[in-house]
């Protein structure tokens, strides 16, 4: 078992449902923001393959930085046109040759890049999309971290991460609604509803408003008629048929508030992407898929980070996997806090610090087990490295 400094205490403060007031944020898989997550990390999972196939192990990269520059569209209900592509640029580090040789073809990858992004907005057309990248080589000593797959590598920084369980009634609510009006189930019902969903949850007291920004696709909507009535019907099936699974508080429905009598929300493709909203890797949702701003957390953006030895990303799952397996393990836990903080060039087994808080247990009676839990982890760090390659993790 790897020695590292760890700490469990007594859950300080409120739980999450006994504050008087939590906000919870999702933007869906075609908003702009997480756009650009879901390109930086399919780069580095399409670096990670090309690295395990020519060289054996995976090599140092991070292509964490990306950029949406919106398009230009003309929409009307019924129809529209995109009259200027969308441009996604990618930038970072990565190794490009070993032994002399060059091992990345940077036109395979824009392509992969590309059919990523249509296969996440269905609407989207070849056409639609430029993207570029710009990646040069790594620093040496950062590279040198990369020699073994088969020994835990050293922290290529120090940084920290967050994780919690179990989530609120208000954070599984706004998850599953963005996932759900995305998901085929979803999409089979309501068919005009695009990709690009934003749900922002809010509870004061045990009264929740759910403010859901849904991007409508013109081709699918002849008329104002129409609209307002699929607008009624999601609101409908989500009140009676979605929101009961999740919680018995009194819950408003709010869809597409920016409307006027004047204007809809339409769009060619079902991304407010093409019409000149911009993104940036970083600016969507945390490593658990929710921007909390009532829980701690960290502001590290772990799309497109290299899954070997960038802690910022593996402590991400690490922290959260803590917490869940103590809620699992341990069902009078009734929240649990894991921070996580790394010091570079050490081993990612042995970091700074591991403490945890617990509320509604003796914390000294499970000390050891929460430490157990956590040293089993720590060590499951091949497992957690191939996950990201597998997307077995949710991280945006």
């Amino acid at each position: 078992m790897s020695e590292f400094h760890f700490e469990a205490r007594a859950g300080r403060n409120f739980l999450a449902e006994e504050m008087p007031v939590e906000i919870v944020e999702r933007k869906g898989k075609g908003h702009p923001d997480s756009l650009c997550d879901g390109a930086a990390e399919e780069l580095s999972i399409t670096l990670s393959e090309t690295y395990r196939r020519e060289a054996g192990r995976i090599l140092h990269h991070n292509v964490d930085k990306a950029v949406l520059v919106g398009g230009r569209s003309n929409c009307r209900f019924g129809s529209g046109e995109v009259i200027e592509p969308i441009q996604i640029y990618v930038v970072g580090r990565a190794t490009e040759e070993i032994n002399g040789k060059k091992i990345i073809d940077k036109d395979y990858c824009q392509a992969r890049l590309k059919d990523w992004l249509m296969a996440q907005v269905p609407h989207f057309r070849p056409e639609h999309l430029e993207v570029k990248l710009l990646i040069r080589c790594g620093s040496e000593d950062l590279r040198n971290i990369f020699d073994n797959e088969d020994e835990a590598p050293r922290a290529n920084d120090t940084s920290l991460a967050v994780g919690y369980a179990p989530l609120s009634e208000l954070e599984k609510l706004t998850l599953e609604t963005e996932r759900f009006l995305n998901s085929p189930k979803g999409k089979q019902k309501f068919p005009a509803v695009g990709e690009d969903i934003k749900v922002m949850g809010v509870r004061k007291e045990n009264k929740i408003c759910l403010t859901i920004a849904a991007a409508f696709v013109a081709s699918e909507v002849p008329n104002r008629e129409n609209y307002e009535e699929m607008k009624r019907e999601i609101a409908r099936y989500l009140q009676n048929e979605f929101v009961p699974r999740f919680t018995s508080r009194e819950v408003e429905l709010i869809i597409n508030n920016a409307d006027t009598k004047e204007t809809a929300y339409l769009t060619v493709t079902g991304t407010s992407a093409e019409g000149g909203d911009d993104g940036q890797v970083g600016r969507g949702n945390r490593a658990n898929g929710l921007i909390t701003p009532c829980r701690p957390m960290s502001l590290e953006a772990v799309a497109g980070k290299n899954p070997v030895s960038h802690v910022g990303k593996i402590y991400s799952i690490m922290s959260r996997l803590i917490a869940d397996r103590i809620v699992t393990t341990m069902p009078e836990a009734k929240q649990v806090y894991v921070y996580m903080v790394s010091k570079i060039n050490e081993p990612i087994t042995r970091p700074q610090a591991v403490s945890v808080e617990i509320w509604g247990l003796e914390v000294n009676k499970v000390k050891e087990k929460v430490r157990k839990i956590a040293a089993e982890v720590l060590e499951s760090w091949a497992e957690i490295r191939d996950g990201f390659v597998a997307r077995r993790w949710s991280i945006y």
